[in-house]
């Protein structure tokens, strides 16, 4: 990535006391290290959170402490000579070390340095005297000024009346919500910006063309992270060896309890990298209720609900044209739990998984030792490797819409309710989609590298076009 302007765009986020400016500033910058608090006052003095691409700043916003004297700030203003930056820089100069104007002469200190202006309101409270007071104040600064009406809960909705009054002193006024803003949306506010700073319009612009390329990449290392999943799942094999034909039931028990724990292991690996991509630190972060991401990975419920019907099945292995590498897909397609019948220990279940083989017939001073290697795995199990495909997607798609603005454990529903409760998201894939999946799933068997590699390709290509349109979604955000 290469940034040609030497200036950075800094924007002064601005607004009454826990109105979300806190908030606004750790979506923007996705530094889920800002301090948001529900009580008003938290932050007293202003804090620069830079914005940074391949460890180069291209942004910067900063956090600022809320209005506390507007109207008597309005009132020196309004009685004092000079415009523009002058009079900030007068007002800062005049009353700093006063009580009346700490907080107000704090977060004037980016504007006399020329910052632009992101005024933050909540749109779901009524419009007062000392917000009219704020807005007048911030028009005299003549800076470049965007505000944000940010509804904090959904009803009641004084958005009308906000936008009404806004427009009146600043140049753009926009709806976000900073709980649930989508890529699309930031990227769609940053544009608002860019027409409003017409001097910073450049820089901006290359400022998106970063986030978008650094989205891109973002997207194809999930997709490489989340194919070496499936390969490393499907592949994965444990064993182990007695002379004790006594204890196969029990060495059989431990090794399919090694493999289950394995997988896990692998799983969260990959969940963790995912979330490390886009930037999240607050790790105790919880997973709706209701997702099968939030799951256990053989939960017969997950299996019930993410796993391809038979017909699916069917179809994908007989087009994927390698049906002897997805046997045990056509056999348990019957099934609703496919791979758990397997591990679940039913009748018959080690017949296809488990293998016990006499590997050892001699005889030593007289005494014959029978030697038994036990095997779990590798499993080519196409509806297995649905299962992870289909969690690893409902995790990705909440992560990137879990705005770094959200605390205290609070659950961003990505994938609404009433439909993770009956399907995922590989039950909308297109036929071609599945199709590549399923030869992906077939080639792990065969001999033919140069058939794995393209095979991988192609899954790598579909895959990455799926995180893409989840990350275009819920792109919601209106501007005026």
């Amino acid at each position: 990535m290469s940034v040609s302007f030497t200036s950075i765009p800094e924007y002064a986020v601005l607004g009454h006391p826990n109105e979300g400016k806190s908030s606004l500033v750790s979506t923007l910058s996705e530094d889920d290290s800002v301090r948001i608090s529900p009580w008003p006052g938290e932050t007293t003095e202003c804090r620069a959170f830079p914005v940074k691409i391949d460890g180069l700043e291209i942004l910067r916003f900063i956090d600022t402490p809320g209005f506390q004297t507007p109207q008597k700030t309005l009132a020196w203003f309004e009685n004092h000579p000079g415009q523009g930056l002058d009079k900030v820089k007068a007002f800062i100069s005049e009353n700093r070390g006063l009580a009346d104007f700490k907080d107000e002469c704090e977060l004037m200190a980016p504007l006399a340095r020329g910052a632009g202006i992101i005024f933050v309101v909540d749109g779901s409270r009524p419009i007062r005297s000392s917000d009219r007071a704020e807005m007048a104040i911030l028009e005299q600064t003549g800076l470049p000024r965007m505000a944000v009406i940010n509804n904090k809960v959904q009803e009641p909705d004084f958005s009308t009346d906000w936008i009404a009054e806004l427009k009146q002193h600043v140049h753009h006024v926009t709806v976000f919500n900073t709980h649930t803003a989508s890529f699309k949306a930031r990227i769609a506010l940053l544009s608002e910006l860019k027409t409003i700073d017409r001097l910073n319009e450049k820089a901006l612009s290359e400022v998106i063309r970063a986030f978008e390329q650094d989205w891109t990449r973002r997207n194809t290392l999930t997709a490489e992270r989340i194919i070496d999943l499936l390969d490393r799942a499907m592949n994965h094999t444990v064993k182990s060896k007695t002379d004790d034909s006594t204890r196969k039931d029990y060495e059989k028990k431990h090794l399919k309890d090694r493999w289950t724990s394995d997988i896990r292991s692998m799983e969260h690996e990959t969940h963790e990298a995912i979330r490390a991509l886009y930037r999240h630190n607050i790790f105790n972060l919880d997973l709706p209720a209701h997702s099968h991401a939030a799951t256990d990975l053989f939960d017969r419920e997950t299996w019930k609900v993410l796993g391809l019907s038979r017909g699916e099945l069917v179809a994908s292995a007989a087009v994927a044209g390698a049906a002897s590498a997805v046997t045990v897909d056509l056999a348990f397609a019957g099934h609703s739990l496919g791979l758990f019948a397997l591990l679940g220990g039913a009748a018959g279940a080690c017949s296809a998984l488990m293998g016990a083989n006499r590997i050892g017939r001699t005889k030593v001073l007289g005494r014959r030792l029978g030697a038994y290697t036990l095997k779990v795995g590798p499993v080519r199990n196409l509806q297995f490797m649905m299962v992870l495909l289909d969690r690893a997607l409902i995790f990705h798609s909440h992560i990137i819409n879990w705005t770094h603005g959200r605390r205290d454990g609070e659950c961003q529903k990505s994938v609404p309710e009433h439909e993770t409760a009956s399907i995922g998201l590989v039950s909308s894939l297109d036929p071609s989609q599945t199709r590549t999946f399923a030869a992906f799933c077939a080639s792990l068997s065969q001999k033919d590298d140069e058939s794995r590699i393209s095979a991988r390709k192609n899954a790598l290509a579909a895959l990455g076009s799926i995180l893409q349109s989840l990350g275009e979604k819920d792109g919601k955000q209106s501007g005026f």
